[in-house]
């Protein structure tokens, strides 16, 4: 309905193009004000009129269109023409829409390439709920340019190399112990961390050993390096599980470390274009022209720093993948350090940078309130919170439902479905808090009240003897105006995952998910659906179908599974 809008004002609009047309159509915010509008302000300097006169003169010229006899009504309502759609013929539309298994996807990235660098933890040092952001959020990215047919390489970019690991091989040789470190893992190595920094306080001549020491990995040292490796296998292991747990994997663990010697041709090729200046004995890419501070590519020792390596990642990436976009999704305090790079891969000649590379900040993260620190040793792992959700949610079930089949994966799917969504239904640009009574909630704009909407879709069509779904129904059932709502929200997706796309906001998906769990509640409290009438029946079990599938399919977006049964 939308796509026959768009062509009927375009033949009476020079001033605009589809695309254009397509952008400005709404969906009115009250039924009275129709099922699609279009606002004529940009029209007016264009075509010198007041917008109403030109909304008015749409109106008449589309009046006497063949091809738009699937409108019922037109209505000019001040600056906006307001198209009232035959309920039939757009409850038709929506069905066959929205019963097709691909209903918002796209092809629009065929043959297209995006990567995306994400999670990236530190290894050595837990991880904590604060990188449960970027990993959920660089998650549903993923999946939301999937459906829009783009080929995404998910990067896991490990911060697997450079001084820390210094002060952590003092600290090992210091106070740690090799049968201490195999029992506790990451734990034990986050301890000896937050020692060496304790220590260091004392004694700042330990941070010019934790220097050598990363120099000595630098120049290939077997015991730096044999020491190093170590630590990161141990890391790998808590990382994959609490991956697992998420039900996430990437398709490349590519960390700091693999592009060690590839600074050096970054090093020449910022040599070579005449921008590499000495700093007090460093090497910097002088940004002052751009109101920047400068780009510290190696240190006075000589070393190269995180950003050097994020330099020959870009080079690397865009030579192998070919990208048309590389997404950095990671805190907003490394806004300037991804600003620093971008420029400096401008500047070296490769326009692309400008639109190509793209970083997607986030904000803080915070449990009840207390922000997470990891030197200070205030530390929550993120493996804690998720198995903690999914034992609050399975002492909720063996209250409330203690029958229900596969009770622990049930569990798992509510527990890591409540944490994920609490991270995505905000704008990503703001503060989270976990707060278990709001997370784990099962009224009100969480993860458990759209899965319990889909499960309540599920008994339905389960308590349906005998129906088959099919979009082959009598139409004429569901121009009710709760029926109608549920369908103009479920009309949204394709329009959702676009915008969620365009903005890097999965948090468009989530409210979009909540909306359709409204919709369906107020239109099921409404309506029977199990009642005598056939053509009513199947008519309104289509739509529960529907329901379901969109509910599915939008949270299948952000990660989160949807159970059967609650």
């Amino acid at each position: 309905m939308k796509s026959k809008i768009i062509d009927l004002i375009a033949a009476n609009v020079d001033a605009l193009t589809k695309d254009e047309i397509s952008e400005l159509i709404e969906i009115p915010p009250k039924p009275e004000l129709g099922d699609y509008a279009f606002p004529c302000f940009r029209l007016a300097k264009a075509m010198r009129k007041a917008p109403q006169m030109i909304a008015a003169d749409i109106k008449a010229a589309i009046a006497e269109a063949s091809d738009a006899s699937f409108i019922d009504e037109i209505q000019v309502q001040g600056a906006y023409l307001n198209f009232f759609i035959k309920k039939e013929i757009f409850v038709k539309s929506m069905v066959d829409a929205a019963f097709d298994d691909n209903f918002g996807a796209s092809d629009m990235g065929d043959g297209q390439t995006i990567c995306i660098d994400y999670s990236s933890p530190n290894v050595a040092k837990n991880f904590h709920v604060g990188h449960l952001r970027t990993t959920i959020i660089g998650n549903s990215l993923y999946k939301i340019y999937s459906k829009l047919g783009y080929k995404v390489v998910r990067i896991n970019h490990l911060g697997d190399w450079g001084t820390q690991f210094g002060k952590l091989i003092v600290a090992y040789k210091a106070w740690g112990d090799e049968e201490t470190v195999k029992k506790d893992g990451v734990g034990e190595l986050m301890k000896l961390y937050v020692k060496f920094h304790e220590e260091a306080e004392k004694k700042p001549e330990l941070n010019d050993e934790a220097r050598a020491w990363f120099a000595k990995m630098e120049q290939g040292d077997e015991e730096a390096l044999k020491i190093w490796q170590w630590f990161k296998d141990i890391s790998l292991i808590e990382y994959k599980r609490t991956y697992d747990l998420l039900g996430m994997d990437f398709d490349y663990y590519l960390g700091e470390s693999f592009y060690r010697d590839k600074t050096d041709d970054v090093v020449k090729r910022i040599t070579d274009a005449g921008l590499l200046k000495d700093s007090e004995g460093a090497k910097i890419v002088d940004l002052e022209e751009y109101n920047m501070a400068p780009c510290l590519i190696l240190k006075n020792d000589g070393s190269s720093i995180y950003a050097t390596r994020d330099l020959a990642a870009i080079f690397y990436r865009k030579e192998t993948y070919n990208f048309v976009k590389c997404l950095y999704v990671t805190g907003q305090e490394q806004k300037l350090h991804f600003a620093q790079v971008f420029k400096v891969v401008e500047l070296l000649g490769n326009d692309w940078a400008k639109d190509e590379l793209i970083h997607i900040p986030y904000g803080l993260v915070s449990l009840e309130g207390a922000k997470l620190s990891t030197r200070s040793g205030n530390i929550i792992y993120a493996e804690d919170i998720l198995l903690e959700a999914i034992s609050k949610i399975k002492e909720i079930i063996e209250e409330k439902n203690p029958d229900i089949p596969d009770k622990d994966e049930t569990a798992k799917k509510i527990g890591v479905g409540a944490v994920l969504f609490n991270d995505l239904y905000n704008q990503r640009i703001k503060d989270v808090s976990f707060k278990w009574e709001k997370l784990l909630n099962f009224d009100g704009e969480t993860g458990p009240y759209v899965q319990y909407t889909y499960a309540r879709c599920a008994s339905i069509i389960r308590k349906l003897d005998g129906y088959t779904p099919s979009k082959d129904v009598d139409y004429s059932v569901l121009t009710d105006a709760d029926s109608m709502e549920l369908l103009k929200e479920v009309s949204r997706f394709p329009k959702v995952i676009l915008d969620a796309a365009e903005k890097y906001e999965p948090s468009v998906v989530a409210r979009f998910a909540v909306d359709v769990a409204q919709a369906f509640n107020k239109f099921y409290n409404a309506n029977r659906i199990n009642v005598e009438e056939e053509n009513i029946r199947n008519a309104r079990a289509s739509l529960v179908y529907i329901t379901k599938k969109t509910i599915k399919d939008a949270l299948l977006l952000l990660g989160i599974e949807c159970p059967e049964q609650m």
